[in-house]
Formats: C-alpha cells, structure tokens, sequence
C-alpha cells in the first residue's frame, strides 16, 4: 500500500544533487507528483509531493544515507491535502520581469496580481549581474488569471514594471 508524502531537502548545491536524489527515491519505488528544484544562494531546495509503498521514518532515513545528502536538512512527512491540482493551480501565463531591484517590488506586483484574482503557481526571483557593475532583478512568475480579467491584469503589471523602470514579458498558454 502506498501513502502520499511530502519530501523537503535543503542542503548545500552541488553538481549530481538531483540524480542522486531522484535516483534513489526511484530505487524505492517512489513516484513522483509535483516536484520542485530551486538554487538559492549556494544552497538548493528539493521537494516533493509522492507515492511510496514505505512509511515516512524509512524514506527519511534513506535519503539521510545519501552522500550527497550527509549536511543536507531532510524531513519527510505524510501529505494531508490533495495531490492533483484545483482549477486554479493551471499555468495561464508566464510573466518575466528585469529591471532595476526596488524595495517592495515583489509586494507590489503579488498585490496587483490579487487584486485581479490571480493565482501564482511559481514564482522565482534573484538578483543578476549586469553591466557596470549594478546589480538587476529577474521576477519570472507561471499564474492562473481568469480570462475574463488577464488583459486587464497584464495591463496593470506593464504600467507598474514601466513604473518601476522594468522590462516586462509575457506568454499566454491555452
């Protein structure tokens, strides 16, 4: 019998993280359902929503024994919500801004994104490099906005990246 669980992996980034993650949860039989990878500083975020025939203890321990894992945080722990997604959690449009970093800017522009009553399903942001030496910020966001709000709510978005001396980009999904 398999239970759906919830895998959380934060430890230092290194090259094969991945693989030697995904590799051994496969040994176990594990399926995957939403799986997630992240960069951030010089760690890296695995998680996972999954199906395993063994108990939460057990998952856990194996991926403790991971070499790779040895001074990674690793918890595992049974998932209590659903695993298939709600009619909001569909990607509609991925949204890219660049431009210069301003305090609140992500505060902002999720405010925007609720006053239309978006859904954001991913979200990644940093702080690049870029010429001269200044520092720019990328803000890629995957949403759901409702059809018969989006034309607005992309309208709004491009008059406060304008705003805020930003680039902004977006891709409709159907």
């Amino acid at each position: 019998m398999t239970q759906t669980l919830l895998i959380s992996i934060f430890g230092p980034d290194q090259t094969g993280l991945i693989s030697a993650i995904t590799g051994t949860l496969f040994d176990l039989d594990v399926n995957f359902g939403d799986t997630n990878f992240a960069v951030l500083g010089a760690g890296a975020e695995f998680t996972s929503v999954c199906d395993s025939p063994l108990s939460p203890e057990l998952l856990e321990q194996h991926l403790k024994n991971i070499p790779e894992l040895q001074v990674a945080t690793v918890k595992v722990i049974p998932f209590q919500l659903s695993s298939l997604h709600g009619p909001t959690a569909k990607i509609t449009h991925q949204i890219l801004l660049r431009g210069a970093d301003h305090p609140g800017l992500l505060a902002q522009l999720t405010e925007v994104l609720t006053s239309f009553e978006a859904n954001i399903v991913r979200l990644n942001a940093e702080r690049i490099p870029a010429p001269g030496g200044e520092t720019q910020y990328l803000i890629h966001l995957a949403v759901y906005l409702p059809e018969l709000r989006a034309d607005s709510c992309l309208a709004t978005i491009q008059n406060t990246a304008s705003s805020l001396q930003m680039h902004c980009h977006w891709t409709v999904y159907h």
